[in-house]
């Protein structure tokens, strides 16, 4: 499972597009200013994007969004505010220290009011807290629950933000109304300084702000700790001058013995040089340390900026140079991505896509999760993705009702992917190489039309899938897909998808039914126009399973649009059976005419050697049987023949039984020239014998010495007493009127291709006198009619007979009294009768 974001990758669910279907697109166009004025949007909010969690559709869907009580912390109107508060803070670390050293002595009350009202700020601000919802750094999820906002803020950092908001010399003020600044007060107003915190926390945001130059923020960060350094030191060692008893043993007092009357900015740009030059230790000109207090001051401070500068050195330079350096590294590609769109010229649209995508990329790596994954095993990886992902792909339509093997085997190869807003995922005309399930966002399908007018056909949400109809189609996309807002998809190889139909057969089937019941059995999405010829051997081989998936689930209109492409209607699987092998052994008349139409060919055996008309009747299917049968007369003369003796070769009693109820010639003669009774009395077969001798199966050339297991005289006494054990079964009126109105369908085909009726051989005499006398006389080659009277008047033409006194006999002599048992290229007799 891969958890990065995908956005650069190059599918289509046309019955959730609300009212807008392939026939009923919407005409409206993009705006080229809206769109950019979107994408503008979209790039301004990335650094608000707080991600999902891996298969979940319904989180956050409005995270910049305030609701009710709850405030979101990347709302536009809190972020203002926030920005408001950091400028108070850095006027309040300014003012506080410069107030405590410099006027002490003469304070402003204008100062003072100014402070009191920028406490009563942060007051407000503490209020605002307790209804700010708050990223848990554990699951970097956000939390919008108000009890847990309440106690999580009281337990952290409300104490210390009451403190350093409690205006200490207001209160003093109004309890004696003076204003006092004592040591006391002073160290009180140190809590102040708590709230720079949120100084770090605005240039931490600045800095992963696509829209400012990282370096200068970097820059004006380090720029503003240093001043605020600068400034504390200056302002507590004028302090320690300002307070010492002998002004003129102090740093400034020596140079300036009334430096007190000095102005105000004379003494702080005199301090801040004091500052300066003994942060940077560059030594001391004519101002140092003259007095024991400032000696001892300096000494601590200069042993403690030893230590603290060892440490900070040692350790703050592998925190700052780890914790930015994927920082670094993601403004050094932003500024490289920059440059190489300004290089190649790429249009503004192109170049807002791939900066959204390495803005999203850079929030999913933070998250650390696909090198999580890494570590883990196969099978701990396989629970945590039917964890998060089975509950949404066991609901997407095209997977309901299949197994729970199929849908763990999916859920084993799916890949989740966070794509930014206004991304291309799947292009329009390109290869169907994977499918998509959408877990959260919105996607849009974008038709561009020759002009290059991009339209939208409709919009995709959560629990929707794209990309299904180009894969199991094996065609190119016919849509452009592309987020409308930040989206979680989880996608699926197409070549895994196909593996895992194929593993059962059942779900295969399941899944090309709920593909069809989903577009409306064509009614809202026409196959003929997505089935194009694929070319390659991967897409033949996908259309042949298809082809055989649909014929499988006895969807004639599927199947007829699948041949109308141009497909062959008599490709085979592994084990050799074709489109007609299934449909005949299941049932599907429908389909069966449908093959037919597209002229297949029924004489094609499997591995194992059955025709579509042996698998037929070998599943009763009686109505399929005499169509294929009444089909394949017309060009096989030997059909009957070779199925009897198949069924007898196989000793298959039901099958010949069944055959025998068709109405089939017991005595009909292979290619060979053996009839059933003779293969099953070579094989051997008695109970095969016994059923064809009671069906009045010639025997005159059988040799009871031959078989001394078969007792034919027995037979043939049984057989005087009833003649015909298997009788046709009786068919209803109207299956015999479909069954007409199925073979005048098929003959009609036949004719319209150009194809012959069936014929016979006519010829004057018997045929016991013609083969005696070796008559040598050509008999006449005519099409079948249709009744026997007709028969006998083309007979009495050709030959020279009155029709009213002829007899039509069969090779053995038999009269034939029903033009049905005639069959393509029978040889018949004409006599008079005498």
């Amino acid at each position: 499972m891969n958890f990065t974001p995908n956005g650069l990758n190059s599918g289509s669910n046309m019955n959730r597009v609300g009212q807008k279907s392939q026939h009923g697109r919407s005409e409206k166009p993009h705006d080229d200013d809206d769109e950019d004025g979107m994408s503008d949007l979209n790039l301004r909010n990335l650094s608000k994007l707080i991600l999902p969690p891996l298969g979940v559709s319904s989180y956050n869907q409005n995270q910049n969004e305030s609701k009710g009580r709850v405030i979101s912390p990347v709302d536009s109107r809190y972020r203002c505010w926030e920005t408001l508060m950091v400028l108070l803070v850095a006027y309040s670390a300014w003012v506080y220290p410069f107030e405590v050293a410099f006027l002490s002595s003469s304070p402003k009350r204008a100062l003072y009011i100014a402070d009191n009202v920028i406490d009563l700020f942060f007051a407000v601000d503490i209020v605002l807290t307790f209804f700010v919802a708050y990223i848990d750094h554990t699951t970097q999820l956000l939390v919008r629950e108000s009890s847990k906002i309440a106690k999580r803020y009281s337990s952290t950092w409300f104490l210390m933000d009451v403190a350093s908001t409690i205006p200490f010399e207001a209160v003093v003020f109004l309890f004696t109304g003076k204003y006092q600044v004592g040591t006391s007060y002073s160290l009180l107003g140190l809590l102040r300084f708590w709230r720079i915190r949120r100084m770090n926390q605005f240039f931490t945001r600045l800095e992963k702000d696509i829209r400012f130059n990282y370096f200068w923020v970097r820059c004006a960060r380090l720029l503003s700790v240093t001043l605020f350094l600068v400034h504390c030191a200056a302002c507590l060692c004028y302090l320690l001058a300002d307070r010492y008893p002998n002004e003129g043993k102090t740093w400034i007092g020596a140079s300036n013995p009334n430096f007190r009357e000095t102005g105000l900015g004379i003494r702080y740009i005199s301090a801040l040089y004091w500052s300066v030059t003994t942060m940077t230790t560059v030594g001391y000109g004519d101002l140092h340390a003259v007095n024991s207090v400032e000696m001892m001051f300096i000494i601590c401070y200069m042993l403690f900026n030893l230590g603290l500068t060892a440490y900070l050195i040692g350790n703050m330079t592998n925190l700052v140079v780890e914790g930015t350096r994927r920082t670094m590294e993601f403004r050094n590609s932003i500024e490289a991505a920059s440059n190489f769109v300004c290089r190649n010229h790429l249009p503004p649209r192109l170049k807002k896509q791939i900066l959204a995508y390495m803005c999203l990329r850079f929030k999913a790596e933070s998250l650390n999760q696909q090198q999580l994954i890494e570590q883990l095993p196969k099978t701990i990886c396989k629970s945590i993705g039917q964890h998060l992902f089975l509950p949404t792909v066991e609901n997407v339509y095209l997977f309901k009702g299949i197994s729970r093997e199929i849908l763990l085997l999916l859920v084993a190869d799916i890949k989740a992917e966070y794509i930014p807003p206004r991304e291309d995922v799947i292009m329009q005309n390109e290869a169907p190489e994977d499918v998509y399930i959408i877990v959260s966002g919105e996607i849009e399908i974008i038709d561009c039309d020759t002009d290059q007018k991009e339209r939208v056909v409709g919009t995709l949400h959560s629990g929707d899938m794209f990309g299904e109809v180009g894969a199991l189609c094996c065609r190119h996309q016919s849509f452009t897909y592309r987020t409308k807002t930040l989206s979680q998809l989880l996608r699926l190889k197409t070549n895994a998808l196909i593996e895992a139909m194929q593993t059962k057969q059942e779900d295969n089937l399941t899944m090309f039914k709920n593909f069809l019941q989903h577009h409306k059995k064509l009614k809202d999405l026409s196959i003929g126009d997505l089935l194009l010829d694929s070319g390659g051997e991967d897409g033949d081989l996908n259309m042949s399973m298809n082809l055989l998936t649909v014929a499988s689930t006895g969807n004639a209109a599927f199947l007829d649009e699948l041949l109308k492409t141009g497909l062959d209607p008599d490709i085979g699987d592994s084990k050799g059976r074709t489109p007609l092998h299934i449909v005949a052994s299941k049932g599907h008349e429908e389909c069966v005419l449908v093959l037919l139409k597209h002229a297949c060919n029924i004489h094609l055996k499997d591995i194992d050697g059955n025709t579509a008309l042996w698998d037929a009747i070998a599943a009763k299917h009686h109505s399929i049987f005499r169509i294929l049968y009444h089909y394949a007369a017309t060009s096989d003369p030997y059909i009957a023949g070779d199925l009897l003796c198949a069924a007898a070769k196989r000793n298959d009693l039901t099958a010949m039984k069944e055959l025998l109820k068709q109405g089939l010639y017991v005595d009909s003669k292979n290619r060979e020239g053996l009839t059933a009774i003779q293969t099953a009395m070579v094989e051997n077969y008695k109970d095969m014998i016994n059923i064809l001798v009671m069906n009045g199966a010639d025997v005159n050339n059988a040799n009871e010495k031959d078989f001394p297991t078969v007792n034919l005289n027995e037979m043939l006494q049984k057989r005087e007493v009833g003649h015909r054990i298997i009788v046709p079964d009786m068919i209803p009126d109207e299956v015999l009127l479909r069954r007409h109105e199925v073979e005048q369908e098929c003959c009609n085909w036949v004719r319209s291709n150009g194809l012959c009726y069936p014929r016979v051989s006519i010829y004057k005499g018997h045929p016991v006198v013609r083969r005696d006398t070796c008559c040598t006389q050509a008999g006449r080659l005519i099409r079948l009619p249709n009744s026997l009277e007709e028969l006998k008047n083309i007979a009495g033409e050709k030959l020279g007979f009155d029709a009213r006194t002829i007899l039509v006999l069969d090779e053995g002599g038999a009269e034939i009294d029903s033009i049905e048992v005639i069959r393509d290229n029978d040889m018949l007799f004409i006599v008079e009768d005498s």
